[in-house]
């Protein structure tokens, strides 16, 4: 492997698009999350675009990176074909190995096993990688990157969401922090609401996400902020209108540009632009950015992006066109292909289908040969027919994106499937987060996992914490998050700042989801 000298000075980052970065340090150069090929069934593809970067002087690093599987952050094939294997890996501390075997099966050898939050010391270079492992974090993982030298502190934070601030805090202080601040779901876009009702939640869902950002920001305190992460764009026609083209306050996938006022407004330090092959170079007192000229020049995109994503559109008409016709229709027996997958997953499932207590139907919708209505009853642990039974959640998708997750028996579908946005949804009640957990964890191996993992959640929960008049547990009962740092009080009503959780401080019910499981423990004190 052919290793690029690096002088010893200021740490320097190579943006190559969405979270990708090369970053240059005194103790060697690390490769991180390049993604370029579009994901999720062609719904995503970067933005800015980053088709046309040379990725040569990248191609070689002495580290690998990759913070987990979605595939905005792990692009299989672009790794496969563009990265030298020789590169060492940097693998977080994950509690099912779903990220090593997928390095492993592209031709990655050799690896660093981090410890969570356990500082690896690598020459020049000390490495930490927080690994975040609930459910809702995959249930393979996500992680977040400290990376620090003679010269500078640099976080990556990606889409990651520690929960442990004096955790993070002890690694500090950071120079400078690399951090998510658009949308990442498929909410509220795809549910039937009223359109008055689903601009409102669009208004909120963005509001919350940049609020949560700022949050980080905020106690993290890094002098230089970067804004990465998001948002992707859309250039399939059913999807265009996903696009944030006018700066629209319901639409959760607000540009680089927005943030950036955001926290002008808020008087933070000047957030720095970054687009595909600008670099950042810093230190502890200082920071400079030199941007690319041209077509992939900050004006060429930010003004008229219109514009530029309607060209954009143009030159991948071919391919989405292809990727369309790849999807196999009309091979597979829907209904009995996914009672034979799922019925042993439920056996092994209580605390899933608890949680779900009713029935979830999968709308499998074809316009030659009719719709096939799946219906997964969790309390019976059952996959039959829909006969117009009530439902608690309802799916609709086309036949061909479910053909296609059975062909290649996707045990993730959270991670192919939902962040496509191409299905709709209805729901009855608050959002329920086993329906998505359920349909993240289809394998044994992954099951298992989630169930372990809500079993210790019903366990007692002793630490306790002083909230004005209240004694409050110390851990989100959602997904542990710290209270005392992620909660914050208001008309008798915490919110978890985490996942926007909300909990009612008198009773401890939380009004988020009517799940009891998720109850929050409080007592009332007096001085």
């Amino acid at each position: 492997m052919v290793v690029a000298v690096w002088q010893a000075g200021p740490m320097r980052v190579t943006f190559l698009g969405h979270v990708g970065m090369y970053i240059e340090t005194d103790g060697g150069s690390v490769l991180c999350d390049p993604w370029f090929n579009p994901a999720y069934f062609g719904s995503w593809f970067p933005f800015p675009r980053n088709d046309t970067l040379d990725t040569t002087p990248f191609e070689s690093p002495d580290y690998l990176y990759i913070s987990h599987l979605h595939h905005d952050h792990f692009d299989q094939e672009w790794l496969r074909t563009h990265v030298d294997p020789q590169a060492k890996v940097l693998l977080p501390a994950f509690r099912v190995e779903h990220l090593e075997r997928a390095l492993r099966a592209i031709g990655f050898t050799e690896f660093i096993h981090t410890d969570h939050a356990e500082p690896v010391q690598m020459g020049g270079l000390d490495v930490v990688i927080l690994a975040m492992t609930a459910p809702a974090d995959g249930p393979a993982g996500d992680s977040a990157l400290i990376l620090r030298d003679s010269t500078a502190t640099l976080l990556n934070q990606n889409d990651s969401r520690p929960r442990d601030f004096d955790e993070l805090e002890s690694f500090g202080p950071y120079d400078a922090h690399f951090t998510q601040f658009s949308g990442a779901i498929w909410y509220p876009m795809v549910y039937d609401f009223p359109a008055d009702e689903k601009r409102a939640l669009g208004e909120r869902k963005r509001a919350d996400q940049m609020e949560r950002a700022v949050h980080y920001l905020t106690d993290v305190g890094a002098p230089f902020l970067f804004p990465v992460a998001g948002p992707p764009c859309f250039l399939d026609d059913e999807l265009w209108a996903c696009n944030d083209l006018d700066n629209d306050p319901a639409n959760i996938f607000p540009d680089q540009t927005v943030f950036i006022d955001e926290l002008a407004a808020r008087g933070f330090p000047p957030g720095y632009l970054l687009v595909p092959g600008s670099v950042a170079t810093f230190d502890h007192t200082r920071c400079t950015v030199e941007q690319p000229t041209g077509d992939g020049s900050v004006p060429a995109i930010f003004g008229d992006k219109r514009a530029y994503l309607e060209r954009y559109r143009a030159d991948w008409a071919e391919w989405l066109a292809r990727e369309r016709a790849s999807w196999p229709r009309g091979r597979y027996d829907v209904l009995a292909e996914l009672r034979n997958w799922f019925e042993p997953l439920l056996d092994l499932a209580p605390y899933t289908r608890r949680g779900i207590n009713g029935h979830v139907l999968l709308n499998v919708e074809d316009d030659t040969r009719g719709d096939v209505g799946v219906l997964i009853d969790f309390p019976a642990g059952e996959v039959r027919e829909w006969k117009n039974e009530p439902v608690v959640h309802r799916i609709d998708v086309d036949r061909a994106l479910v053909e296609s997750l059975i062909e290649r028996h996707v045990e993730d579908w959270v991670n192919e499937l939902f962040l496509s946005c191409r299905f709709r949804a209805h729901r009855d009640g608050p959002y329920n987060e086993y329906v998505y957990t359920f349909f993240k964890s289809l394998s044994v191996e992954r099951m298992a996992y989630c169930e372990g993992y809500y079993a210790s959640l019903s366990e007692p929960v002793d630490e306790m914490f002083r909230c004005g008049e209240y004694m409050i547990q110390k851990r989100c009962p959602h997904l542990r998050a710290d209270l005392e740092r992620f909660g914050t009080v208001a008309d008798g009503v915490l919110e978890c700042k985490v996942h926007h959780w909300r909990f009612e401080l008198a009773t401890g019910r939380c009004l988020t989801s009517d799940d009891d499981e998720h109850r929050l423990r409080t007592e009332r004190v007096e001085d």
